[in-house]
Parts: structure tokens; sequence; C-alpha cells
């Protein structure tokens, strides 16, 4: 295998993550790769420059970039250069996942971010070096404004995400689109695999990224946290005392989003159910705002809007059983989902702490938009419907609905074929596993660090096929 000489550019959007990348910068520069880090947080440039890794602090060299950041001929004459036909649909994570309604701050913010990029690579440019860039899968515009403005440069971008696996990511070059993983089976399952699926099924376990743990607690215990409330008075002191700029400076939407979920989780504690004895069809909710909707799944961003369709249309002889995301219980607005429950009497929420695999077990068909919940059920041998952009949806196994209009007719189909051999899903969860890499983002130990690093760079040298 060739090694490459470019320089590994990667981002860093808050501290939690520069604490990760700044070993892994130091581990590939001990390896003789060229790093540099590029932060969208004043702290974390901080923090690499004191550890003597290259950084650039984006924020502060994109405010001075080459382009003026409120010039509105400057900002079309760059979405045209990018190849993209408006950005609505680019700054809809943002507006969605911290409340920005102001189209001028988020055309700024997409201006400053891509002009330090491009002064980035405008640099290394004129001194002759070439670049990779290397991003954790994300939908915010610091991500966004980088992978556009290298790829008007032809500079490979590898978005990095967990994988279906404990221990194990995926990386996906150029696109923000879920990786092909499950389209053919493989030719021999290895005894790895195989004894991978037999402890996740005998454990019931679903898959956690160790970087998420914290988040699958409940909302009155991350507002009664210390640790929490102290963090967020020191973010508070940069942002308005210091001046500090913060990729994630919400953080007071953040809070009281919080205080709102422990209200919402409260009142939704009187419309939960018990597994019902009737034939169900089970539907698992998606983390509201992740970019795996907003982004991957834009049309089933409104899941009560899907529930309510599948309500409507689901058939006779099945109700509907749901589950909020367990990292994030309360999300769901309280009243909206009363109001399902008060015109289908076909609707049953059940308490989030359900097992999600004593569900599947129980459930007649699984309709998923792209939660890996989908994924276990295929697991367990049970009849899948998929509507959105997952990793699994060319699966041979799974029933895949082009557009939501097409779910009725899939999900008959889906409860006609009464499921299948769990044993013919592990092939297909073999070609799964040999496209994903040992390794997990943000787990600072040094055994992690060095299996981080090495698949990193196991990952971008590899051949495109091989990606």
């Amino acid at each position: 295998m060739t090694i490459s000489s470019d320089v590994i550019l990667i981002t860093t959007l808050a501290e939690y993550q520069t604490r990760f990348w700044v070993p892994v910068a130091q581990r590939l520069h001990k390896e003789g790769r060229d790093v540099r880090l590029l932060a969208f947080d004043d702290r974390s440039a901080e923090m690499a420059t004191a550890q003597g890794v290259l950084v650039t602090n984006m924020y502060r060299k994109g405010v001075i970039g080459p382009a003026h950041i409120d010039n509105q001929s400057d900002f079309a004459a760059r979405i045209s250069r990018y190849g993209l036909n408006g950005t609505n649909f680019l700054f809809s994570h943002e507006r969605v996942t911290f409340g920005i309604r102001d189209t001028v701050a988020l055309r700024r913010r997409f201006m400053i971010y891509s002009n330090a990029m491009e002064a980035v690579l405008d640099q290394l440019a004129s001194d002759g070096k070439a670049a990779v860039l290397v991003q954790e899968l994300g939908g915010f515009l610091s991500v966004i404004a980088s992978f556009y403005a290298a790829r008007q440069r032809g500079i490979r971008n590898w978005f990095i995400e967990p994988s279906f696996f404990r221990g194990r990511i995926y990386y996906t070059p150029d696109s923000f689109a879920a990786p092909d993983t499950m389209a053919t089976p493989a030719d021999t399952v290895s005894a790895e695999v195989h004894s991978y699926l037999d402890d996740t099924l005998n454990k019931s376990a679903i898959v956690i990224p160790q970087k998420d743990r914290h988040q699958y607690s409940a909302a009155i215990k991350k507002i009664a946290s210390a640790r929490n409330a102290r963090r967020l008075a020191e973010k508070l002191w940069d942002q308005f005392v210091l001046g500090k700029h913060q990729e994630f400076g919400h953080n007071l939407r953040h809070a009281r989003t919080h205080a709102a979920m422990v209200i919402s989780a409260t009142q939704l504690k009187k419309l939960y159910r018990s597994l019902p004895e009737t034939p169900f069809v089970y539907y698992p909710f998606h983390v509201p705002a992740d970019m795996a909707l907003t982004l991957r799944s834009p049309e089933s961003l409104d899941q009560i809007a899907t529930i309510d369709f599948l309500l409507r249309t689901i058939p006779d002889t099945h109700v509907l059983v749901a589950k909020e995301h367990p990292a994030q219980i309360g999300a769901i607005p309280a009243r909206r989902l009363f109001e399902l429950a008060r015109r289908f009497d076909n609707f049953v929420l059940l308490p989030p702490q359900t097992n999600n695999y004593a569900i599947l077990k129980r459930a007649d068909a699984i309709v998923s938009v792209n939660s890996k919940s989908g994924a276990e059920a295929v697991l367990l041998g049970k009849p899948v419907v998929v509507m959105g952009d997952a990793f699994y949806r060319s699966c041979p196994l799974v029933f895949a609905a082009k557009r939501l209009q097409d779910v009725p007719l899939r999900l008959r189909e889906a409860l006609t074929s009464r499921g299948f051999d769990p044993a013919m899903a592990a092939p297909y969860f073999e070609t799964a596993w040999r496209k994903s890499f040992p390794g997990e983002l943000y787990i600072d130990n040094p055994r992690q660090l060095d299996t981080f690093a090495a698949s990193l760079l196991s990952a971008i040298n590899a051949p495109p096929a091989a990606a």
C-alpha cells in the first residue's frame, strides 16, 4: 500500500473533541505525517497550541478572510462556485438544533468558515502541499463549509461515524450519505463476527458509542449534575465575559431545552403503556435533531407526522408501538404525543427504559427511518421496512420504501413475509464488519488512541474501492 504524504487536516469543534484530537495528531506526527488541526472554538485553538500541535483558529481566520463576510454578492458567487443550488437545506440542521431563524447570521457563519478553509488550502497550495480532510460526520456549518470548500479544490474528505458494531467506526469519503455496507453478502462469516453477533443477541445489548454514553441518562440528572452546572457556568463566562468564540455557543438555549425535556418526560409518564398482547408494528424514535434526519432523511424530520401517517395506514390487524430514543427522553413534545393518543386508539407509547430487543422479538415488523434498531431487527430475522438513508437500506433482506406513500404496501409485504432465518443475515453483517475499522471517537485513553490513529491512517491510505 502506498502511503500518502498529504497533509492531514482535522476539524475540531469543541474542547472535548480537541482533548482527543491533540494526542491523535501527536501519534500521527510520530508516524511521519504532517497534521494540522482546524479549530472552530477559541479554547480548542489555545489548547492545541499549548500542546505544540499545529492549529488554525478557523473563526478568527475566517473573519479576516478574502471575501467580505456580509457581502451578499460574494456569498452568491461562492455558493455558485461550490456548485450548490441555494443553502436553505444546508442550513436546516443548525435551524433545528440551535433554533436559529436568522438567515443572514447563518450566511455569515458559512462565509467565515469557508473563508478560513479556503485560506488554509491556499497556503498549502502555495507551499506545494496536497491535503486530505478528516471530520466527524455532522450537520453543523463548520463541517459543511469545510467539506464544500475542500470539495471545490478536489480535496478528499473522510467523514467518521460510529458503526453498527461496538468499538468500530466507518470512514465515508466525500459524502454525507450513509455508508452502503450491507448490499452484498460475504462469502464466509468469520469467527469474530459470529462471536460478536451471538454475544449481542445473548446480552440483548444495544450499540452505544462510548462518546455518547453520558447522553443516556434522564434530562433531570443532566440538569442536576454538579459537573454540568459548573461546565455551563464556565462556558457562559467564556462566551459573555471573555468573548471566546464557541461553535456550540447556544448555551442558554441548550439549558432551556433540557429543562423542557424534564417537563415533557414527567408528563409522558401518564401516557406510557406496557407491551400489548395484540399483534403490533414497532417504530423506534430517532434522536429528533440528529443529522441522520436533518440531512440524510429530511422528509422524515417530523416524526410525529410520520407516525400519524402510519397510524392512518397500518393494517387493522395491528397496533403501532413506539418508543422514545433513550438518549433523548422528553425531546418529543408531550403535547404532540398526547394528541396522537387522543386521536388513535391503535397507538401505544412504551416507557423509554423498555429493552429494545424485548420489543423487537415481540414485533411482527419494524418500520424505521434509519435507526440502528432496524439493523438489530435484521439480526433477529424480523421484517424491516426502511424509509430513509440507512447503512442497511440496500440489504436484500429489508423492505425499502422510496417514498412515505410506499410504506403501507411495503409494510403489508413485510407482514406477510413472516421474517427469515437469522442465519441468513450473518453474511451481510460480515460485509458491514469488513467495511468498518476498529476505534472510537473521543475516548482518550492511550490504548484507544493508538488504535484510532492506526485505523485513521489505514482508512485514508486505502484505495477508494476499499474505503
